[in-house]
């Protein structure tokens, strides 16, 4: 089947294309919030009567949560996994957007056409790529070229508690010979992407407690101990001079970039200096010796999110606290496990504590890092599709982020996942005035038939 005429319906349709996307970003499917579960039973419920009109078998899977869409259709060659969530973030602050984030709508920006609303960008505009350029397959050869399964939820936005257990107890339906993930991005406007690496994330809350209570500096002070310089001294110590984590063990089961991806990465021409201008910034901080590239994609990371401790009021109050806490992330990568390296820098904190010091830890999540094989040969062939429609050749990249959805259908599924997606920088999602260009939709959509001609073919 020529992939030709499908192209070609895609553009002759993209008016269309934006109506159903638009009708879909009018439903306020906001996971996080109960006060809007009926309106994301009602995105399931559009998303369900929209693959049914392509004669995809489809329907709503009831949860402890919010529902799950699957559909099925039958077809020759490879059987791939569809992903995309259709829940979207909450829209405060209202104040702040320039028009109903629920009304949507196409505008003319000084960049070119874009299509504004919440939820344009993440993930329904991505979503909706991948539906369209099955929508064109269909309407031109009466088929899909493949056999695929599509699996939408709705609680990706809200931290997905539905997601393993239904993938545990669905596993046999939902198994399949490679997974597609649209929820990432370009790497710029004219270099499209495919993310073979995601980092995990281990978050983890200490308070170190000392006197009973808080006390007066004057009366207490240098003779009682200070949670607040206890807790500066084992933060200062996460680090080496180097910008290296100090938590033992820590990279034992960090890998070396491939030369490959290396030299990849160096053809992109990333400007760090650039990318860290738009932020007030102008020095490389992290390891010393490692690229910004490197850092954000492949390199583990200690970060101190938020200190508490003491008086922070306005004024001054010369108060000894009885308390001291902080909020520690840790991004991981390659094979580190995140149970390992949390119970390391919980031994490695509580060895540092002195006399008359406790310490309390609350864990906020972990979960392990990503990393595809791209020696499947399905991610070359991906890779060269998307190289044929946009302007420069496709990359293999990283991604700072956690998408654990990927690491899930590779532990319950065993099933590898290629993340490919068009959103760009200044999308600005999960902030008012989300947007998402005309110009991603369209070629997204004219990707992702090019990509599901190069997997099905020879």
């Amino acid at each position: 089947m020529s992939v030709d005429p499908v192209l070609a319906r895609i553009d002759s349709d993209l008016p269309n294309s934006l109506d159903r996307l638009l009708e879909l970003l009018r439903i306020p499917s906001i996971s996080t919030d109960p006060a809007f579960k009926k309106n994301c039973d009602q995105a399931a419920d559009w998303l369900v009567a929209d693959l049914q009109s392509m004669g995809i078998d489809a329907s709503k899977r009831e949860t402890q949560g919010h529902p799950m869409v699957v559909g099925h259709s039958d077809g020759p060659g490879p059987h791939l996994l569809f992903y995309g969530h259709y829940d979207v973030q909450p829209v405060d602050p209202l104040s702040l957007w320039h028009r109903d984030p629920f009304d949507p709508e196409i505008q003319d920006t000084p960049k070119g056409k874009v299509i504004r609303g919440r939820g344009a960008a993440d993930d329904k505009g991505q979503l909706m790529t991948f539906l369209e350029a099955c929508r064109a397959w269909k309407a031109e050869h009466g088929t899909l070229p493949c056999k695929i399964t599509f699996f939408f939820e709705g609680e990706e936005e809200s931290g997905s508690p539905s997601l393993i257990p239904f993938l545990k107890a669905n596993a046999d339906e939902l198994k399949t010979d490679i997974a597609l993930i649209c929820d990432t991005g370009l790497f710029d406007s004219r270099v499209p992407a495919i993310v073979t690496m995601l980092r995990g994330m281990l978050q983890e809350e200490i308070t170190i407690t000392g006197p009973d209570k808080d006390l007066h500096s004057g009366m207490f002070g240098g003779a009682a101990i200070n949670p607040i310089r206890v807790l500066s001294h084992i933060i200062a110590a996460l680090h080496d001079e180097n910008g290296r984590i100090t938590v033992p063990g820590f990279y034992d089961d960090v890998p070396d970039l491939p030369d490959d991806m290396m030299a990849q990465w160096e053809n992109l021409g990333f400007d760090h200096k650039a990318f860290l201008a738009e932020v007030g910034l102008d020095t490389l901080a992290g390891e010393a010796g490692r690229s910004a590239l490197e850092m954000l994609w492949s390199r583990p990371t200690c970060e101190v999110n938020g200190i508490g401790g003491g008086y922070q009021g306005d004024g001054f109050k010369t108060v000894l606290p009885s308390t001291a806490s902080a909020k520690i992330s840790f991004r991981l990568v390659g094979q580190q496990d995140p149970h390992v390296i949390r119970d390391r820098f919980r031994e490695m904190v509580s060895a540092m504590l002195p006399p008359d010091c406790t310490i309390d830890f609350i864990s906020h999540g972990a979960s392990p890092a990503s990393v595809m094989s791209v020696d499947n040969p399905a991610f070359d062939k991906a890779r060269a599709a998307l190289s044929d429609e946009w302007p420069d050749p496709a990359a293999f990249v990283g991604s700072g982020g956690s998408i654990p959805v990927a690491g899930y259908f590779q532990s319950i599924l065993g099933t590898e996942s290629m993340l490919i997606g068009f959103g760009k920088d200044d999308d600005q999602i999960h902030s008012p005035n989300e947007k998402y260009d005309v110009d991603s939709f369209h070629k997204g959509t004219r990707s992702w038939a090019r990509i599901l001609a190069a997997l099905t073919q020879g």
